[in-house]
Protein backbone atom coordinates (compact mmCIF):
# COMPACT_ATOMS: atom_id res chain seq x y z
CA UNK A 1 0.00 0.00 0.00
CA UNK A 2 1.26 3.40 -0.87
CA UNK A 3 1.46 5.97 1.86
CA UNK A 4 3.43 8.50 0.62
CA UNK A 5 0.48 10.71 -0.26
CA UNK A 6 -0.63 10.56 3.17
CA UNK A 7 0.08 12.60 6.10
CA UNK A 8 2.90 11.51 8.91
CA UNK A 9 0.28 11.12 11.52
CA UNK A 10 -2.33 9.18 9.04
CA UNK A 11 0.68 6.82 8.51
CA UNK A 12 0.75 6.34 12.13
CA UNK A 13 -2.81 5.98 12.31
CA UNK A 14 -2.96 3.66 10.00
CA UNK A 15 0.03 1.33 10.78
CA UNK A 16 -0.62 1.60 14.53
CA UNK A 17 -3.30 -1.56 14.40
CA UNK A 18 -0.99 -4.00 13.62
CA UNK A 19 1.30 -3.48 16.71
CA UNK A 20 -1.67 -3.95 19.33
CA UNK A 21 0.16 -7.67 19.85
CA UNK A 22 3.82 -6.72 20.26
CA UNK A 23 2.64 -4.09 22.72
CA UNK A 24 0.58 -5.63 25.13
CA UNK A 25 3.41 -8.79 24.77
CA UNK A 26 6.00 -6.39 25.50
CA UNK A 27 4.12 -5.00 28.60
CA UNK A 28 3.53 -8.12 29.98
CA UNK A 29 7.57 -9.12 29.65
CA UNK A 30 8.47 -5.40 30.94
CA UNK A 31 6.31 -6.20 34.24
CA UNK A 32 7.97 -8.99 35.32
CA UNK A 33 11.47 -7.90 34.58
CA UNK A 34 11.67 -3.74 34.17
CA UNK A 35 8.58 -2.45 34.42
CA UNK A 36 10.00 1.17 32.91
CA UNK A 37 11.12 -0.32 30.07
CA UNK A 38 7.39 -0.39 28.43
CA UNK A 39 4.51 1.36 30.88
CA UNK A 40 0.51 0.72 30.03
CA UNK A 41 -0.94 2.93 28.02
CA UNK A 42 -1.82 6.31 30.02
CA UNK A 43 0.76 6.40 32.33
CA UNK A 44 2.43 9.78 33.77
CA UNK A 45 5.08 10.72 35.72
CA UNK A 46 2.56 10.61 38.67
CA UNK A 47 1.54 7.29 38.44
CA UNK A 48 3.83 4.45 40.25
CA UNK A 49 4.85 1.63 38.61
CA UNK A 50 4.58 -2.03 40.14
CA UNK A 51 7.55 -3.78 41.28
CA UNK A 52 7.80 -7.14 40.68
CA UNK A 53 8.39 -9.39 43.39
CA UNK A 54 11.27 -11.70 42.03
CA UNK A 55 14.73 -10.04 40.48
CA UNK A 56 16.25 -12.73 38.48
CA UNK A 57 14.45 -11.15 35.56
CA UNK A 58 15.77 -7.97 35.87
CA UNK A 59 19.15 -9.24 36.72
CA UNK A 60 18.52 -11.02 33.51
CA UNK A 61 18.01 -7.87 31.33
CA UNK A 62 20.76 -5.73 32.69
CA UNK A 63 23.44 -8.55 32.63
CA UNK A 64 22.49 -9.88 29.04
CA UNK A 65 22.27 -6.03 27.83
CA UNK A 66 25.85 -4.74 29.22
CA UNK A 67 27.17 -8.57 27.66
CA UNK A 68 25.82 -7.74 24.03
CA UNK A 69 27.52 -3.79 24.30
CA UNK A 70 30.39 -5.31 25.14
CA UNK A 71 30.71 -7.65 22.08
CA UNK A 72 28.88 -5.35 19.56
CA UNK A 73 30.58 -1.64 20.32
CA UNK A 74 34.08 -3.18 22.59
CA UNK A 75 34.99 0.24 24.13
CA UNK A 76 39.27 -0.73 23.69
CA UNK A 77 39.09 -1.33 19.86
CA UNK A 78 37.16 -0.71 16.72
CA UNK A 79 34.13 -3.02 16.15
CA UNK A 80 34.63 -2.34 12.18
CA UNK A 81 37.27 -1.93 10.22
CA UNK A 82 37.48 -0.18 6.00
CA UNK A 83 37.95 -2.86 3.85
CA UNK A 84 39.87 -1.66 0.14
CA UNK A 85 39.51 -3.52 -2.43
CA UNK A 86 43.19 -4.46 -3.30
CA UNK A 87 42.68 -6.55 -6.39
CA UNK A 88 41.24 -3.86 -8.53
CA UNK A 89 43.68 -1.17 -7.25
CA UNK A 90 46.06 -3.96 -8.46
CA UNK A 91 44.72 -4.31 -11.49
CA UNK A 92 44.85 -0.72 -12.05
CA UNK A 93 48.60 -0.73 -11.35
CA UNK A 94 49.12 1.20 -7.96
CA UNK A 95 51.72 -0.33 -6.32
CA UNK A 96 52.47 -2.08 -3.24
CA UNK A 97 53.78 0.79 -1.30
CA UNK A 98 50.64 3.29 -2.44
CA UNK A 99 48.25 0.27 -0.76
CA UNK A 100 49.97 0.25 2.58
CA UNK A 101 49.70 3.97 2.37
CA UNK A 102 46.14 3.50 1.80
CA UNK A 103 45.76 0.78 4.50
CA UNK A 104 47.66 2.78 7.23
CA UNK A 105 44.91 6.02 6.06
CA UNK A 106 41.81 3.96 6.67
CA UNK A 107 43.11 2.89 9.83
CA UNK A 108 43.64 6.56 11.00
CA UNK A 109 40.09 7.27 9.81
CA UNK A 110 38.49 4.33 11.80
CA UNK A 111 40.41 5.80 15.24
CA UNK A 112 38.96 8.85 14.65
CA UNK A 113 35.37 7.25 13.56
CA UNK A 114 35.81 5.53 17.12
CA UNK A 115 36.53 9.06 19.10
CA UNK A 116 33.55 10.21 17.55
CA UNK A 117 31.49 7.42 18.71
CA UNK A 118 33.21 8.13 22.49
CA UNK A 119 32.57 11.66 22.37
CA UNK A 120 29.03 11.43 21.74
CA UNK A 121 28.07 8.98 24.03
CA UNK A 122 26.12 6.73 21.43
CA UNK A 123 26.94 3.45 23.82
CA UNK A 124 24.76 4.64 26.65
CA UNK A 125 21.74 4.83 24.00
CA UNK A 126 22.78 1.73 22.22
CA UNK A 127 22.44 0.27 26.12
CA UNK A 128 18.92 1.56 26.23
CA UNK A 129 18.31 0.36 23.19
CA UNK A 130 19.49 -3.08 24.10
CA UNK A 131 17.17 -3.45 26.92
CA UNK A 132 14.64 -2.64 24.64
CA UNK A 133 15.49 -5.37 22.71
CA UNK A 134 15.91 -7.82 24.76
CA UNK A 135 12.10 -6.83 26.72
CA UNK A 136 9.91 -5.89 23.58
CA UNK A 137 11.96 -7.02 20.75
CA UNK A 138 11.77 -3.93 19.37
CA UNK A 139 13.23 -0.34 19.08
CA UNK A 140 14.00 2.33 17.27
CA UNK A 141 17.53 4.62 16.83
CA UNK A 142 17.66 8.03 16.00
CA UNK A 143 21.02 9.65 15.10
CA UNK A 144 20.76 13.09 13.80
CA UNK A 145 23.27 15.11 12.71
CA UNK A 146 24.04 17.41 15.96
CA UNK A 147 23.14 16.27 19.52
CA UNK A 148 24.04 12.45 19.84
CA UNK A 149 21.37 9.45 19.50
CA UNK A 150 17.74 9.54 20.93
CA UNK A 151 15.96 5.56 21.33
CA UNK A 152 12.28 5.41 20.26
CA UNK A 153 10.18 2.35 22.48
CA UNK A 154 7.37 0.64 20.95
CA UNK A 155 4.65 2.75 21.82
CA UNK A 156 5.74 5.60 20.31
CA UNK A 157 6.87 4.17 16.68
CA UNK A 158 5.33 2.19 13.62
CA UNK A 159 6.73 0.25 10.85
CA UNK A 160 6.31 -1.78 8.08
CA UNK A 161 8.49 -3.79 6.09
CA UNK A 162 8.01 -6.10 2.94
CA UNK A 163 8.36 -10.51 2.81
CA UNK A 164 12.10 -9.90 2.71
CA UNK A 165 12.28 -8.11 5.87
CA UNK A 166 13.35 -4.27 4.02
CA UNK A 167 12.17 -1.47 5.95
CA UNK A 168 9.38 0.54 3.49
CA UNK A 169 7.55 2.72 6.23
CA UNK A 170 8.65 4.00 9.49
CA UNK A 171 6.41 6.69 11.38
CA UNK A 172 7.32 7.80 15.32
CA UNK A 173 4.87 10.04 17.33
CA UNK A 174 6.55 12.42 19.71
CA UNK A 175 4.39 14.81 22.59
CA UNK A 176 6.41 18.48 22.99
CA UNK A 177 5.56 21.21 24.92
CA UNK A 178 3.92 23.89 22.83
CA UNK A 179 6.35 26.67 24.16
CA UNK A 180 8.99 24.55 23.00
CA UNK A 181 8.10 25.51 19.37
CA UNK A 182 9.50 27.77 17.34
CA UNK A 183 7.82 30.98 16.24
CA UNK A 184 7.49 29.94 12.58
CA UNK A 185 5.98 26.75 13.18
CA UNK A 186 3.34 27.85 15.81
CA UNK A 187 1.82 30.15 12.92
CA UNK A 188 1.43 27.47 10.42
CA UNK A 189 -0.11 24.84 13.33
CA UNK A 190 -3.56 24.72 14.31
CA UNK A 191 -3.89 25.33 18.14
CA UNK A 192 -5.72 22.97 19.92
CA UNK A 193 -9.43 23.69 21.30
CA UNK A 194 -9.60 24.83 24.80
CA UNK A 195 -5.78 25.70 25.04
CA UNK A 196 -4.77 28.92 26.62
CA UNK A 197 -1.16 28.53 25.12
CA UNK A 198 0.34 28.27 28.67
CA UNK A 199 3.45 26.64 29.48
CA UNK A 200 1.52 22.79 29.77
CA UNK A 201 0.06 22.70 26.37
CA UNK A 202 1.84 19.93 24.56
CA UNK A 203 1.00 19.29 21.18
CA UNK A 204 1.63 15.78 18.70
CA UNK A 205 4.52 15.96 16.70
CA UNK A 206 4.66 13.10 13.62
CA UNK A 207 7.30 11.60 11.88
CA UNK A 208 6.99 9.81 8.65
CA UNK A 209 10.16 7.96 6.79
CA UNK A 210 9.34 6.86 3.54
CA UNK A 211 11.44 4.21 1.07
CA UNK A 212 10.87 6.95 -2.10
CA UNK A 213 11.94 4.90 -5.31
CA UNK A 214 14.55 2.47 -4.66
CA UNK A 215 17.40 4.51 -3.52
CA UNK A 216 16.20 7.07 -1.37
CA UNK A 217 14.27 7.98 2.13
CA UNK A 218 11.38 10.42 1.44
CA UNK A 219 10.74 12.06 5.20
CA UNK A 220 8.11 14.56 6.10
CA UNK A 221 6.80 15.73 9.73
CA UNK A 222 3.56 17.59 10.84
CA UNK A 223 1.52 18.43 13.88
CA UNK A 224 -2.48 18.61 14.01
CA UNK A 225 -2.12 17.28 10.50
CA UNK A 226 0.04 20.61 9.14
CA UNK A 227 2.88 20.13 7.69
CA UNK A 228 5.91 21.68 8.61
CA UNK A 229 7.92 24.20 7.42
CA UNK A 230 11.44 23.30 6.46
CA UNK A 231 11.15 19.35 7.22
CA UNK A 232 10.49 17.62 4.08
CA UNK A 233 13.27 16.27 1.86
CA UNK A 234 14.92 13.25 0.68
CA UNK A 235 17.95 11.04 1.89
CA UNK A 236 19.75 8.50 0.52
CA UNK A 237 19.11 4.85 1.26
CA UNK A 238 21.99 3.89 3.40
CA UNK A 239 22.42 7.40 5.68
CA UNK A 240 18.92 7.63 6.89
CA UNK A 241 18.99 8.92 10.85
CA UNK A 242 16.40 6.42 11.89
CA UNK A 243 18.00 2.59 12.41
CA UNK A 244 14.68 0.42 13.18
CA UNK A 245 16.01 -2.69 15.27
CA UNK A 246 14.35 -6.39 15.92
CA UNK A 247 15.76 -8.55 18.34
CA UNK A 248 14.36 -11.96 16.27
CA UNK A 249 13.54 -11.91 12.69
CA UNK A 250 10.01 -13.77 11.97
CA UNK A 251 9.24 -14.56 8.29
CA UNK A 252 6.63 -12.59 7.31
CA UNK A 253 6.05 -9.88 10.26
CA UNK A 254 7.58 -6.04 10.80
CA UNK A 255 8.14 -6.38 14.21
CA UNK A 256 10.39 -8.46 15.96
CA UNK A 257 9.88 -10.80 19.36
CA UNK A 258 11.73 -10.27 23.01
CA UNK A 259 13.85 -12.84 24.10
CA UNK A 260 12.13 -12.36 27.24
CA UNK A 261 8.85 -13.74 25.68
CA UNK A 262 10.68 -16.81 25.15
CA UNK A 263 11.10 -17.39 28.79
CA UNK A 264 7.94 -15.74 30.17
CA UNK A 265 6.30 -18.65 31.17
CA UNK A 266 9.41 -19.51 33.80
CA UNK A 267 9.11 -15.81 34.86
CA UNK A 268 5.74 -15.59 35.73
CA UNK A 269 5.90 -19.04 37.39
CA UNK A 270 8.58 -17.58 39.18
CA UNK A 271 6.46 -14.41 39.91
CA UNK A 272 4.00 -16.30 40.84
CA UNK A 273 5.99 -18.75 43.53
CA UNK A 274 7.76 -16.10 44.70
CA UNK A 275 4.83 -13.92 46.01
CA UNK A 276 3.41 -16.70 47.89
CA UNK A 277 6.28 -17.67 49.48
CA UNK A 278 6.87 -13.76 50.64
CA UNK A 279 3.22 -13.65 51.78
CA UNK A 280 3.12 -17.20 53.37
CA UNK A 281 6.38 -16.19 55.32
CA UNK A 282 5.45 -12.89 56.41
CA UNK A 283 2.06 -15.00 58.08
CA UNK A 284 4.31 -17.12 59.26
CA UNK A 285 6.82 -15.17 61.20
CA UNK A 286 3.62 -12.82 62.99
CA UNK A 287 3.96 -14.34 66.67
CA UNK A 288 0.24 -14.95 68.55
CA UNK A 289 -0.10 -16.75 71.45
CA UNK A 290 -2.99 -18.51 72.20
CA UNK A 291 -4.31 -18.87 75.77
CA UNK A 292 -7.28 -21.29 76.73
CA UNK A 293 -10.45 -19.40 77.84
CA UNK A 294 -11.00 -21.62 80.35
CA UNK A 295 -7.59 -21.65 82.44
CA UNK A 296 -5.91 -20.47 85.10
CA UNK A 297 -3.68 -18.15 83.33
CA UNK A 298 -4.61 -14.50 82.24
CA UNK A 299 -3.58 -12.84 78.98
CA UNK A 300 -3.12 -9.48 81.20
CA UNK A 301 -0.69 -11.06 83.34
CA UNK A 302 0.79 -12.74 80.47
CA UNK A 303 1.31 -9.42 78.61
CA UNK A 304 2.48 -7.16 81.35
CA UNK A 305 5.09 -9.74 82.72
CA UNK A 306 8.93 -8.34 82.17
CA UNK A 307 11.00 -10.41 80.78
CA UNK A 308 11.99 -12.83 83.81
CA UNK A 309 8.79 -12.27 86.34
CA UNK A 310 7.37 -14.81 87.97
CA UNK A 311 4.04 -15.07 87.50
CA UNK A 312 0.94 -17.65 88.53
CA UNK A 313 -0.16 -19.82 85.52
CA UNK A 314 0.05 -23.15 83.46
CA UNK A 315 2.24 -23.82 80.53
CA UNK A 316 -0.56 -25.95 79.15
CA UNK A 317 -2.59 -22.85 78.84
CA UNK A 318 -0.77 -20.74 76.42
CA UNK A 319 0.16 -22.17 72.86
CA UNK A 320 2.00 -20.21 69.87
CA UNK A 321 -0.27 -20.52 66.38
CA UNK A 322 1.94 -22.40 63.83
CA UNK A 323 1.35 -22.48 60.07
CA UNK A 324 2.22 -26.04 59.82
CA UNK A 325 3.16 -25.11 55.84
CA UNK A 326 7.00 -25.84 55.89
CA UNK A 327 6.49 -29.08 53.80
CA UNK A 328 4.60 -26.71 51.22
CA UNK A 329 7.00 -23.95 51.14
CA UNK A 330 9.54 -26.51 51.04
CA UNK A 331 8.36 -27.42 47.18
CA UNK A 332 7.71 -23.94 46.36
CA UNK A 333 11.57 -23.27 47.09
CA UNK A 334 13.00 -26.47 45.25
CA UNK A 335 10.69 -25.43 42.63
CA UNK A 336 12.05 -21.43 42.30
CA UNK A 337 15.36 -22.86 42.65
CA UNK A 338 15.18 -25.16 39.38
CA UNK A 339 13.73 -22.66 37.79
CA UNK A 340 16.22 -19.51 38.55
CA UNK A 341 18.64 -22.02 37.27
CA UNK A 342 17.05 -22.09 33.83
CA UNK A 343 16.50 -18.48 33.72
CA UNK A 344 20.27 -17.80 34.55
CA UNK A 345 21.68 -20.30 31.95
CA UNK A 346 19.19 -18.60 29.39
CA UNK A 347 20.47 -14.82 30.65
CA UNK A 348 24.42 -15.43 30.56
CA UNK A 349 24.37 -15.50 34.06
CA UNK A 350 27.32 -18.17 34.08
CA UNK A 351 26.77 -18.28 38.65
CA UNK A 352 23.46 -20.11 37.84
CA UNK A 353 25.30 -22.20 35.49
CA UNK A 354 29.06 -23.72 37.25
CA UNK A 355 28.26 -26.19 38.85
CA UNK A 356 28.22 -26.51 42.90
CA UNK A 357 31.30 -28.14 43.56
CA UNK A 358 34.39 -27.75 45.79
CA UNK A 359 37.01 -27.57 42.60
CA UNK A 360 35.78 -26.18 39.64
CA UNK A 361 38.38 -25.05 37.58
CA UNK A 362 38.67 -21.68 35.75
CA UNK A 363 39.15 -23.65 32.34
CA UNK A 364 35.43 -25.23 32.74
CA UNK A 365 34.40 -21.37 33.87
CA UNK A 366 35.50 -20.37 30.65
CA UNK A 367 34.24 -22.92 28.86
CA UNK A 368 30.38 -22.52 30.35
CA UNK A 369 31.13 -19.15 29.61
CA UNK A 370 31.95 -19.36 26.10
CA UNK A 371 29.19 -22.17 25.26
CA UNK A 372 26.86 -19.69 26.27
CA UNK A 373 27.83 -16.65 24.49
CA UNK A 374 27.93 -19.31 21.13
CA UNK A 375 24.10 -19.57 22.18
CA UNK A 376 23.46 -16.02 20.93
CA UNK A 377 25.52 -16.32 17.58
CA UNK A 378 21.91 -15.83 15.88
CA UNK A 379 21.30 -12.54 17.80
CA UNK A 380 24.85 -11.08 16.74
CA UNK A 381 24.72 -12.15 13.30
CA UNK A 382 21.22 -9.92 12.80
CA UNK A 383 22.50 -6.63 15.40
CA UNK A 384 25.45 -6.83 12.99
CA UNK A 385 23.38 -6.30 10.27
CA UNK A 386 20.70 -4.04 11.58
CA UNK A 387 22.54 -2.51 13.98
CA UNK A 388 26.04 -2.05 13.77
CA UNK A 389 26.43 -1.51 9.51
CA UNK A 390 23.65 1.18 9.71
CA UNK A 391 25.47 2.78 12.77
CA UNK A 392 28.97 2.99 10.82
CA UNK A 393 27.65 4.41 7.94
CA UNK A 394 25.23 7.18 9.59
CA UNK A 395 28.36 8.01 11.70
CA UNK A 396 30.38 8.12 8.89
CA UNK A 397 27.60 10.40 7.17
CA UNK A 398 27.40 12.99 9.73
CA UNK A 399 31.62 13.29 10.21
CA UNK A 400 31.55 13.81 6.36
CA UNK A 401 29.29 16.65 5.88
CA UNK A 402 30.70 18.03 9.67
CA UNK A 403 34.19 17.60 7.44
CA UNK A 404 35.70 16.02 10.17
CA UNK A 405 36.63 12.62 7.58
CA UNK A 406 37.43 12.53 3.82
CA UNK A 407 34.74 10.97 1.81
CA UNK A 408 35.54 7.73 0.74
CA UNK A 409 35.02 5.71 -3.07
CA UNK A 410 31.88 3.34 -2.37
CA UNK A 411 33.11 1.65 -4.84
CA UNK A 412 36.51 0.61 -3.44
CA UNK A 413 35.93 1.47 0.47
CA UNK A 414 33.24 -0.12 2.08
CA UNK A 415 32.86 -0.60 6.37
CA UNK A 416 33.10 -4.38 7.26
CA UNK A 417 32.16 -5.72 10.83
CA UNK A 418 34.71 -7.33 13.19
CA UNK A 419 32.44 -7.92 16.27
CA UNK A 420 29.79 -9.80 17.10
CA UNK A 421 29.65 -13.25 15.22
CA UNK A 422 32.76 -12.57 14.01
CA UNK A 423 34.48 -12.32 17.19
CA UNK A 424 32.96 -15.28 18.61
CA UNK A 425 34.48 -17.09 15.27
CA UNK A 426 37.87 -15.93 15.87
CA UNK A 427 37.23 -16.95 19.70
CA UNK A 428 36.67 -20.56 18.86
CA UNK A 429 39.53 -20.32 16.16
CA UNK A 430 41.74 -19.44 19.35
CA UNK A 431 40.73 -22.27 21.46
CA UNK A 432 41.61 -24.75 18.51
CA UNK A 433 44.84 -22.87 17.91
CA UNK A 434 45.55 -23.63 21.65
CA UNK A 435 44.28 -26.85 21.33
CA UNK A 436 46.50 -28.30 18.43
CA UNK A 437 49.94 -26.50 20.38
CA UNK A 438 49.31 -28.25 23.74
CA UNK A 439 48.22 -31.65 22.02
CA UNK A 440 51.20 -31.56 19.33
CA UNK A 441 53.61 -30.66 22.47
CA UNK A 442 52.48 -33.34 24.83
CA UNK A 443 52.87 -36.03 21.78
CA UNK A 444 56.06 -34.98 20.06
CA UNK A 445 57.28 -32.54 22.56
CA UNK A 446 57.84 -28.96 22.80
CA UNK A 447 61.41 -29.47 20.85
CA UNK A 448 59.51 -30.50 18.07
CA UNK A 449 57.08 -28.12 18.30
CA UNK A 450 59.78 -24.99 18.20
CA UNK A 451 61.39 -26.93 14.98
CA UNK A 452 58.40 -26.61 12.72
CA UNK A 453 55.83 -24.30 13.98
CA UNK A 454 56.32 -20.63 12.69
CA UNK A 455 56.48 -18.33 15.72
CA UNK A 456 56.09 -15.36 13.84
CA UNK A 457 52.77 -16.53 12.06
CA UNK A 458 51.70 -18.11 15.36
CA UNK A 459 51.63 -14.65 17.21
CA UNK A 460 50.03 -13.26 14.28
CA UNK A 461 47.04 -15.66 14.58
CA UNK A 462 46.92 -15.39 18.25
CA UNK A 463 46.29 -11.73 18.63
CA UNK A 464 44.31 -11.72 15.67
CA UNK A 465 41.35 -13.83 16.66
CA UNK A 466 42.05 -11.47 20.40
CA UNK A 467 41.24 -8.34 18.79
CA UNK A 468 44.85 -6.84 19.31
CA UNK A 469 47.11 -4.82 17.25
CA UNK A 470 50.21 -6.22 16.09
CA UNK A 471 52.14 -2.79 14.64
CA UNK A 472 54.89 -1.75 17.23
CA UNK A 473 54.15 -4.86 19.68
CA UNK A 474 56.08 -7.57 17.98
CA UNK A 475 59.36 -7.60 16.69
CA UNK A 476 60.03 -8.10 13.19
CA UNK A 477 62.22 -10.19 11.59
CA UNK A 478 64.81 -6.72 10.80
CA UNK A 479 64.73 -5.97 14.23
CA UNK A 480 65.35 -9.33 15.80
CA UNK A 481 68.50 -9.35 12.96
CA UNK A 482 69.82 -6.09 13.88
CA UNK A 483 69.59 -7.56 18.32
CA UNK A 484 71.21 -10.47 17.34
CA UNK A 485 74.16 -8.69 15.68
CA UNK A 486 74.74 -6.33 18.22
CA UNK A 487 74.99 -8.97 20.67
CA UNK A 488 77.64 -10.74 19.10
CA UNK A 489 79.26 -7.51 18.52
CA UNK A 490 79.48 -7.35 22.08
CA UNK A 491 80.40 -10.65 22.69
CA UNK A 492 83.35 -10.24 20.29
CA UNK A 493 84.58 -6.94 22.36
CA UNK A 494 85.02 -8.68 25.13
CA UNK A 495 86.70 -11.32 24.21
CA UNK A 496 88.81 -10.04 21.37
CA UNK A 497 89.05 -6.32 22.26
CA UNK A 498 88.87 -3.22 19.79
CA UNK A 499 91.22 -4.38 17.50
CA UNK A 500 89.39 -7.65 16.70
CA UNK A 501 86.04 -6.03 16.38
CA UNK A 502 87.89 -3.65 13.98
CA UNK A 503 89.50 -6.50 12.02
CA UNK A 504 86.02 -8.61 11.89
CA UNK A 505 84.03 -6.16 10.47
CA UNK A 506 87.12 -5.31 8.36
CA UNK A 507 86.60 -8.73 6.57
CA UNK A 508 83.05 -8.73 6.49
CA UNK A 509 82.66 -5.54 4.66
CA UNK A 510 85.34 -7.24 1.84
CA UNK A 511 83.08 -9.78 2.16
CA UNK A 512 80.18 -8.15 0.96
CA UNK A 513 82.26 -6.30 -1.63
CA UNK A 514 83.29 -9.76 -3.12
CA UNK A 515 79.64 -10.57 -3.61
CA UNK A 516 78.45 -7.55 -5.07
CA UNK A 517 81.29 -7.91 -7.36
CA UNK A 518 79.98 -11.40 -8.15
CA UNK A 519 76.49 -10.21 -8.98
CA UNK A 520 75.82 -10.19 -12.69
CA UNK A 521 75.41 -6.57 -14.04
CA UNK A 522 71.86 -6.06 -15.85
CA UNK A 523 71.85 -5.50 -19.54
Amino acid sequence: MNYEDHTAEQLYSKLEGARHTYLDRGRQAAKLTLPYILTDEGFSSVSRLETPYQGIGARGVNNLASKLLLALLPPNSPFFRLQVDTQKLKNEGTPEQVLSEIESALRSIEDNVMNELAKTRIRIAVHEALKQLIVTGNALIYMPEEGGMRVFRLDRFVVERDPMGNVLYIATKETISYAALDEDIKEVIQQPQNSSKGVNDTVNLYTAICLHGENKWLIKQDINGTLLPKTGGTLPLDKSPYIPLRFSRIDGESYGRGYVEEYLGDLQSLEALTKAIVEGSAAAAKVLFLINPNGTTRPKTLSESPNGAIVQGNAADVSTLQLNKFNDFRVAAETINQIKDRLGQSFLLTSSSIRNAERVTAEEVRMISMELESALGGLYSLLSNELQLPLVNRLMSVMQKQKSMPKLPKDLVNPVIVTGIEALGRGHDLQKLDAFLAGAAQIVGPQAVSTYVNIDEYFKRRATSLGIKLPGLIKTQEEIMQEQQQAQLMQMAEKLGPSGIKAASDQSLAEQQQQQQQQPTPE
